[in-house]
């Protein structure tokens, strides 16, 4: 698996939680990145995306202001920091690399996709 999402848990409403996804094969500096979350019976939706330079984000409207998508291309790391967690953001959360550089809501803009982490928010 080329990227691997981690840091998902369990917390408790309000509580604060960030997201790493590394990309192993360093292949992904270039591109835009994204992360992505799937709740049970619901179809995967986009979170938030950034372009390769880091200086275009993008949000989905029910989380913009509570989470922070940025990323270290040194590192090949993805980060998505969540904070004002709602038990409405528990889902299985996915990293995803697209196809351009260009920051994209669009999950068909998404090549490479790697494993999810569970974020479980409690009430």
């Amino acid at each position: 698996v080329q990227l691997q999402a981690s840091g998902g848990g369990l917390v408790q409403a309000g509580d604060p939680l960030r997201l790493s996804c590394t990309d192993s094969r360093r292949t992904s500096r270039n591109n835009a990145l994204g992360w992505f979350r799937q709740a049970p019976g619901k179809e995967r939706e986009f979170v938030a995306s950034i372009s390769w330079k880091g200086d275009v984000t993008n949000y989905a409207d029910s989380v913009k202001g509570r989470f922070a998508i940025s990323r270290e291309n040194a590192k090949d790391t993805l980060y998505l920091q969540m904070n004002s967690l709602k038990p409405e953001d528990t889902a299985v959360y996915y990293c995803a690399a697209a196809r351009s550089s260009y920051s994209s809501a669009r999950v068909d803009q998404y090549v490479k996709w790697g494993r999810g982490t569970q974020v479980t928010v409690s009430s």
